[in-house]
């Protein structure tokens, strides 16, 4: 079976024409806005969409970043900051437009995570620092401590910045830069958030949750098997909001760690999750590029922002093949007419050389073009992986363990792609 393994390592997409039909690759993050009638969303095809929720209708596409976009956050002034591969946060005017109204440049790193309280954001990346910046004058703190990629930043009720990383820490820094890890769990940390008695709430790799008090004391419960990427509190503080790379996405009762609803989606990995402002709506986005919205008190789905932005597989092909397929069709367009997706579109892969779609913006690994595919190159491609036969790339990292899942696989893209 198609197995993915846990990393961020992402898709270079080329930035795109603006079209209103949804998103092209998984669903990164989701920013609810106050006024409860519209929401932001970012994915991996580089777009920040505005969504009309109520219409279930895209009102602005933003293309402007060069990567995935990983995060997105609210400002005190109602600007939106959204920031991911590229290192650079770009903050928008409210109904975002064609380009940024300022950008923030500094990370060297793609920026995971991002944070606002009152005049500042925070931002965490995978140049192994924290920054602060000054809205004001767009100045910035760097903040340095981490072994390794960060993960999450969170500012406490009190403004107190702490921030998470790969290295397992969770740390509080102080104004003058120095930081006081406060919690450690022995492996990657994904996730984090402020709760409202200044206590934590942060997400593993292992499928944890990891509520931590005021004075540092631990409480883990066990959310799933699958990495935690995303958390959500509402408004009231009493209910907090688990996203799984696994598919699952579970609210839990902040005081008791009692797991209160499940929410039963197409168990495809979560990547995004939001309460409403109102806390009766939770918002999630995934690998399905849609946008889902579900009662929150009840944990019954409501069903997607918009239909979905794809298509059909073609019938009368390779049944088996097809269903492997489906995992690939998150970033994978069959035809060369499908519109943007994270990835380039498959269409007359066999005899075309790595790297050579015209249009399409490649890593530099696959823009060296020293290989062309085959059933013999992708099916090597697919056993070995993507990080060991082009190593360098920024395609996520899978490989096909079943051999008649692969067999399967490559009919159907010799079928359906000529």
């Amino acid at each position: 079976m198609l197995r993915f393994f846990w990393v961020f390592l992402l898709l270079a997409a080329p930035a795109m024409t603006q079209d209103l039909t949804g998103h092209g690759g998984p669903v990164r993050a989701v920013l609810p806005l106050p006024d409860g009638q519209h929401i932001v969303s970012a994915g991996f095809d580089h777009a920040v969409i505005l969504w009309d929720a109520r219409a279930g209708q895209a009102r602005a596409v933003a293309r402007w970043h060069r990567g995935s976009v990983n995060a997105l956050v609210l400002l005190p002034d109602r600007r939106i900051a959204s920031a991911g591969e590229g290192g650079r946060i770009a903050l928008w005017a409210p109904g975002l437009g064609a380009a940024p109204a300022q950008v923030l440049e500094g990370h060297t790193g793609q920026i995971a995570g991002l944070a606002s309280h009152r005049g500042f954001l925070a931002s965490a990346a995978w140049d192994g620092t924290v920054r602060l910046w000054h809205l004001a004058d767009g100045s910035a703190q760097i903040l340095e401590g981490h072994r390794g990629n960060v993960n999450a930043v969170a500012f406490r009720p009190d403004g107190a910045l702490v921030s998470a990383g790969f290295d397992g820490t969770i740390r509080l820094w102080a104004a003058n830069g120095s930081n006081q890890i406060i919690a450690e769990a022995g492996l990657p940390l994904n996730a984090l958030i402020a709760l409202p008695d200044g206590g934590l709430a942060a997400g593993g790799v292992d499928g944890v949750l990891r509520l931590i008090t005021p004075n540092g004391a631990m409480r883990e419960v066990e959310a799933g098997t699958r990495p935690i990427v995303a958390l959500s509190l509402d408004a009231s503080g009493t209910r907090l909001a688990v996203a799984s790379l696994g598919g699952n996405v579970t609210i839990w009762g902040v005081e008791t760690a009692r797991l209160l609803h499940t929410l039963e989606g197409p168990g495809l990995p979560v990547w995004s999750v939001a309460f409403a402002p109102d806390g009766r709506l939770l918002w999630t986005g995934g690998a399905d590029r849609q946008v889902r919205r579900w009662d929150a008190l009840s944990g019954r789905a409501i069903g997607p922002i918009a239909a979905p932005a794809t298509t059909d597989l073609p019938q009368g092909l390779d049944a088996h093949g097809a269903q492997v397929f489906r995992a690939c069709s998150a970033c994978h367009a069959l035809t060369p007419d499908a519109g943007p997706m994270a990835g380039p579109h498959l269409y007359g892969i066999f005899g075309r050389r790595m790297g050579s779609l015209p249009g399409y913006a490649y890593s530099e690994r696959l823009a060296r073009g020293d290989i062309t595919w085959d059933a013999t190159t992708i099916g090597d491609l697919f056993t070995r992986g993507p990080d060991v036969v082009t190593p360098g790339t920024k395609m996520p990292v899978q490989r096909v363990d079943n051999a008649e899942d692969l067999a399967a696989l490559l009919r159907f893209l010799e079928q359906v792609t000529r």
